[in-house]
This record gives C-alpha cells, structure tokens and sequence, in this order.
C-alpha cells in the first residue's frame, strides 16, 4: 500500500531491520556524563561503552521528542506526497506520543490531502518494535493505512511485555521501587519481574532471589499468558549488554514452548538508561497483558 510507516527509536530494533523495510525512525535524545547524544543510526556511542559508563557509575538522563522535532521529521513525507503511520513511544513513560499528536495536528492544517495517523503504543523498547514488526507485515499484505492503525489499536493491550532487571538501584532512580528495597534487594539476590500495564506503565509483579529464576519466571509469564499459537508467533528478546543470558532464555523458550522464531537485541540507550545493564526482556501476543 502506497503509505510509510514511522516510529521512535526507543523500538530497539536492529538497523539491519528498519533497511530492509524502508522504516524511518525519530530518535530520542539523552545526556551521559555531561554530553547529549541523540539514538539512531550514526549514534557516536555503542551499546558496550553506553552500559560500561552506567556500571563506572554514570548516570543517564533523558529527553522525549519535542513537537519541532517531529514535524521536522514527518514533513519531507506529506510533502513528497506520502501517507504516514507513526508508531509512538508509550504515553505511560514519556511525553512523546503527545508531542507527535501536536504535531500531527499542525500538519494537518499543512497538508489537508494527505493522511498521518499517530497510534500511541503504549509499549516501549521491542514491544514498540514488535507492534512496528506486525504493522509493515499489515501493510505489506494490503491492509489500508486506516485499517492498519485500527489492527494497532484493537491488538496493542495484547502485546505482552515482561522482563527483569540485574541492578535495582535504576528503578529506583526511576521511581520504580523504594531506596530502602532497592538496598535490601541488592544484598539478598532479589530479581525484580516486570510487565508494562494497559496505560503502558512500567508495574512491579513479582520478587524472586537469583538471576536463573528470574529468567525461568519469565518463560512461566510467557505460559501462563500467551496465545494458543505461541510456538508459531514472532517472539521479541532484548537485553541491556547480556547477551549470554539473552540467548539463555531464548534457548529456554525453544526448548520448553517449542518456539520458533526469535529476534534478539540491544536495549538503546534511552530505555537503558532507566532499566540499567543486565536488563533481560521479552516480548509476545498474548490474551491480555
């Protein structure tokens, strides 16, 4: 079908996968060390030397998608006379998705005879990616840009989101968890479980003690909430600089749920930046959240 489709780089897919499928992305900015960097294909860090200077104990900040950047960015689009679909970064965990829908107002006023929808994902690192991967499979098959975005927003909160940190002390820079737990958690082993809610909040589940369990509790989530088809879907696993790990639980999920097809990769700097190294994710459609 004759129409682009656009997200956020907080998608952390692998380049490799936005060439194939000529999707552009909008990157997200963050400070490090006193230097801003903005996320995309000529980012001047990489991911090793991003989480080392997080685990040499600098911090990171960030900065949503400003509603000038965005326009900026979409423009040259309408203006060549294309269509667009934008995938957002969660309304729940940044200002993004409102800059976009701003944005989309003003060029709407710019560009009558051209179409932008902006869908919130409600989802963030390659649960974005994984609804922007069901998006181009939709319009590649055909699907109209209005019935696309409507497959988004009618399958979105079935996009499961479940992972696990190895340092507590980022979440609670996020505001995630108490100082005192984070301490506590730290010197008794304990592995948070995490999901990421129908208003695409990041929400505490479960505490278990030890890295192997954390792993093995998110094969369980998986189990225990994914559709009937899930040796078939496409299954998302990203990881913050532990790619050992990442395969680990990869390999858990071919061998316990028969799996097939799994994409593996980087946590960007953006979402790293709250989740820390070590972070384990996994994504998937499942009958709720």
């Amino acid at each position: 079908m004759n129409y682009r489709i656009t997200t956020d780089s907080t998608c952390d897919l692998p380049k490799q996968f936005y060439l194939d499928r000529d999707i552009k992305i909008i990157g997200l900015s963050f400070l490090l060390d006193g230097q801003e960097y903005k996320e995309g294909f000529d980012l001047k860090i990489s991911s090793k030397e991003f989480y080392d200077q997080l685990r040499a104990g600098k911090q990171s900040s960030t900065m949503q998608v400003n509603t000038f950047e965005f326009t900026e960015f979409i423009e040259p689009f309408l203006a060549a006379g294309e269509d667009v679909l934008h995938i957002a970064f969660s309304s729940g965990l940044s200002g993004t998705y409102d800059s976009c829908r701003r944005g989309a107002e003003e060029l709407a006023l710019k560009y009558p005879d051209r179409k932008l929808i902006v869908v919130d994902s409600l989802a963030a690192s390659m649960g974005e990616g994984l609804l922007t991967y069901y998006a181009d499979k939709n319009r590649q098959s055909g699907m109209s840009l209005e019935d696309n975005a409507a497959w988004l927003e009618n399958n979105k909160l079935h996009l499961c989101h479940w992972f696990t940190v190895n340092d507590l002390m980022h979440l609670h820079r996020g505001g995630r968890v108490s100082k005192t737990s984070a301490i506590m958690g730290s010197i008794l082993g304990i592995k948070p479980v995490l999901h990421v809610d129908d208003e695409g909040h990041l929400i505490l589940m479960s505490k278990v003690r030890g890295r192997g369990a954390a792993i093995d509790a998110l094969v369980n989530k998986l189990k225990e909430t994914a559709n009937e088809n899930i040796a078939d879907q496409m299954i998302f696993i990203s990881h913050g600089d532990c790619l050992d790990e990442a395969n680990l639980l990869a390999d858990k999920l071919r061998n316990t749920v028969g799996v097939k097809n799994i994409m593996i990769s980087d946590i960007g700097a953006v979402i790293g930046s709250h989740s820390g190294p070590g972070t384990i994710a996994m994504f998937f459609l499942g009958k709720q959240r």
